[in-house]
């Protein structure tokens, strides 16, 4: 963002040329083209913008404190909730009843492998082979 868009305080230039080379892979490389005291410069401007998003982060999460626990508390309950029940959170109202759904049943005993009443597909041999081929006489 600062040294290839030039949006920072540093004004509207692009710092470094990227180099692209495929050798294996991708490989990037950047061509340096600034002194060393415009290198500070830079590293002093991308940490004043990782620390203002930082704080504007930690700010956001403390003034939303209370709903930021509510949410918490819903999820620890209900382990999923979905857009609407954290809309009702976030106004502070309850959450509905969970609707219970009857657990699956269990397959009944006796139904094994050999069932005739399992549905298997069927097995045929790959294209340009007949029964009994094998894959090395092709």
């Amino acid at each position: 963002m600062v040294c290839e868009w030039g949006m920072s305080d540093l004004g509207p230039l692009a710092y470094g040329k990227k180099e692209e080379a495929i050798f294996l892979g991708r490989e990037i490389a950047q061509h340096r083209d600034f002194s060393e005291a415009t290198a500070v410069d830079i590293d002093k401007e991308v940490k004043r913008i990782v620390s203002e998003a930082y704080e504007k982060a930690k700010n956001i999460q403390n003034s939303h404190r209370e709903i930021l626990e509510t949410i918490a508390q819903g999820l620890l309950e209900r382990e999923v909730l979905d857009a609407n029940e954290v809309r009702l959170l976030i106004e502070g109202k309850p959450l509905p009843e969970k609707v219970r759904t009857p657990p699956a049943q269990p397959p009944q005993q006796g139904a094994t492998a050999a069932d005739p009443k399992v549905a298997r597909p069927e097995l045929r041999p790959a294209p340009g082979f007949t029964r009994g081929d094998s894959p090395a006489k092709a």
